[in-house]
């Protein structure tokens, strides 16, 4: 897709000649760019990156897997009911005026590109075939193949203009080409392929004629680093594909699939929903809808997106419909009233007041998770949980997060909660894992400090060890609001308290309960649920022994002996140690319970809880 057709010796990167185009239509639509307004942005990118001379060699990454958007033969609109992969997408429009378009990848072998154009391949098989000999002799061993291009290339370099060719080599699956690894491992995996990439790359020979590398890996964290970070080598991101893709592929594919013409609008609304699902998936939900005869935005469809994107993520992301909102709280005023006021203003879209991202602390028991899906169900959008992505092969960790991240940036408005964060998330000094942890921290450092993201993706870090958190993600940009949570602190919440568990529990308390507690026990949310609990099984049990039904309601005295019973938890220590850290961490004073207000009020209040937190941290680690 080019403004120009170039001649097959036309020397595109010279410094007194202009660059060859790209592609096959004949005017540009847009200013300064070569290709039509219908090509994906990521096209764009790689179609200026080469017309500008920056490089010849480009790292597509991201979403390759999907189907892209074709033009219909002798046309330079997209066809309504074309779509390919991206390899044929590479061939028929980015490089379809150029002579020679070669793909290779270790399972098929080399072999050329020329979409359905018969005639465009007859040429270049007899091409290749006067410098590689038959067909059938085609190198598919991946260290043959890339010495065969690399011939190919050396020999068009040499070549007399009016003999020299427009040549683009795609290599698919290029993570099995130069793989992730140290340098021992890279001698054993094809040391040879790496060094000819990189020599690709940086050849100042192969930028002076129309000459393209791409290369297309599903993670960039699988390709070798020194390919990745190589400042000659361009790496684009295929993102996943935005409303308005999704809305032409929807339509396209229930056209193509059967779909009755009165439910048009509801697959309208299904690609509306579907942010994070590829074309792909997308098409199967909606083949799957035609056949079955359901609606395609029904409540099928909530629970086969969650199924597919759990999937694609390979279990890594959890998605949980919030059922409650904040007003299931109980306690927490402050905390509540701040999350409340954030979430009204996500829901009028004004995105720019809401902040990037919390951090929920304080001890064991006091509902943080709670709280924050709660926070998810009140501004009415999906919760994901990023899970354990770690694992023990390399470069995996960081292709796991790599493609959550991904399809995190795609669905649009949606809650990230970290469990432990203190252990998830690691930090820059971490050693000991080849770089993981680090790099793993600066992916999702970048991620949380994205601004575009503002009120798109809230970053939600649960910790019961805030200080262990590093800086860099507590900053203001960042996890910005500190709130913490504490165990009731009167009466009142602790009568809430009891309200909410018995109802989570659905056990009924007789009127006037719990009644006075004592509230040096220190009961967290938990123990208060094992309370309820145990008072109802003594109701039961009595009732057993006396041979008589059991009663509706748990009595104040079986309350009063299930209390009696209970043992607070004896690691009293790393209890304090947990609310001090807390509240510490916190942002704003009315989050504070008053006896931690007054005492952070005092001259040097937060230096001595800062002695008390160094104290214990020091008697338990002994």
């Amino acid at each position: 897709m080019a403004t120009t057709s170039a001649s097959p010796g036309e020397v595109s990167h010279a410094t007194t000649a202009a660059p060859a185009a790209l592609g096959r239509v004949s005017e540009p639509t847009r200013p300064g760019a070569s290709l039509p307004a219908w090509c994906p942005s990521w096209a764009e990118r790689l179609g200026d990156a080469y017309l500008s001379g920056t490089s010849c060699m480009f790292l597509l990454h991201g979403n390759v897997r999907d189907v892209v958007p074709l033009a219909a033969p002798g046309s330079t609109e997209p066809a309504a009911d074309m779509w390919g992969a991206l390899p044929e997408f590479l061939s028929r429009e980015l490089f379809g005026q150029w002579d020679i378009v070669l793909t290779y990848d270790v399972g098929k072998g080399l072999r050329p590109l020329a979409g359905s154009d018969g005639t465009r391949l007859w040429t270049m098989v007899q091409w290749l075939t006067e410098r590689l000999g038959a067909a059938t002799g085609w190198p598919r061993e991946p260290d043959a193949a890339i010495a065969a291009i690399d011939a190919l290339l050396e020999r068009n370099l040499i070549d007399p203009p009016e003999k020299r060719k427009r040549i683009a080599v795609v290599l698919d699956y290029a993570q099995y080409l130069a793989p992730a690894g140290d340098a021992a491992s890279s001698v054993k995996a094809g040391a040879g392929r790496l060094v000819r990439l990189l020599s690709w790359a940086t050849n100042p020979l192969l930028r002076r004629v129309n000459v393209a590398i791409v290369l297309i890996t599903d993670l960039m964290a699988e390709l070798h680093p020194r390919l990745v970070s190589n400042p000659a080598v361009t790496t684009i991101d295929v993102p996943l594909p935005d409303a308005a893709e999704r809305e032409r592929f929807a339509l396209a594919t229930a056209h193509s699939s059967g779909m009755p013409a009165d439910r048009m609008d509801a697959v309208k609304r299904m690609a509306a929903l579907s942010g994070g699902l590829s074309l792909e998936s997308m098409r199967a939900v909606i083949t799957m809808s035609a056949r079955d005869g359901t609606p395609p935005d029904g409540p099928e469809f909530a629970l086969k997106k969650k199924d597919l994107i759990e999937r694609s993520c390979q279990g890594l992301v959890e998605f949980i419909q919030p059922r409650l909102t904040l007003e299931a709280v109980a306690g927490h005023a402050a905390a509540k009233d701040r999350l409340e006021s954030d979430a009204r203003a996500i829901r009028r879209g004004q995105f720019e007041s809401a902040p990037m991202g919390y951090l929920i602390c304080g001890p064991v028991g006091t509902g943080k998770s709670f709280i924050a899906e709660c926070y998810a169900g009140s501004v009415g959008i999906p919760c994901a949980v990023l899970k354990n992505f770690r694992s023990k092969y390399v470069g995996e960790t960081e292709g796991n997060l790599e493609h959550a991240l991904d399809v995190l940036r795609s669905l649009g408005p949606v809650v990230v909660i970290i469990d432990e964060a203190d252990a998830a998330l690691g930090n820059r000094e971490q050693g000991g894992d080849s770089g993981t942890s680090a790099r793993v921290f600066s992916m999702i450092a970048r991620q949380m400090g994205d601004t575009r993201y503002r009120g798109k993706i809230v970053w939600m870090l649960l910790t019961s060890r805030p200080e262990l958190l590093p800086i860099d993600l507590k900053r203001q940009g960042r996890a910005e609001v500190h709130i913490p949570l504490f165990y009731p602190q009167d009466q009142a919440e602790l009568d809430a308290m009891f309200a909410a568990m018995a109802r989570k529990a659905k056990v009924k308390l007789a009127p006037g309960l719990p009644g006075p507690v004592d509230l040096a026990l220190g009961l967290s949310g938990a123990d208060i649920e094992s309370i309820v609990l145990a008072a109802k099984r003594k109701g039961l049990d009595r009732a057993a022994e006396m041979n008589q039904p059991a009663a509706d309601t748990v009595t104040a005295e079986d309350l009063a002996a299930a209390l009696g019973d209970f043992m607070p938890s004896a690691q009293g220590l790393e209890k304090e140690m947990q609310e001090i850290a807390a509240v510490l961490e916190c942002t704003e004073k009315r989050f504070l319970p008053e006896r931690w207000r007054n005492e952070v009020s005092k001259p040097g209040g937060r230096a001595r809880l800062q002695e008390r937190l160094a104290a214990i941290r020091e008697v338990i680690s002994s």
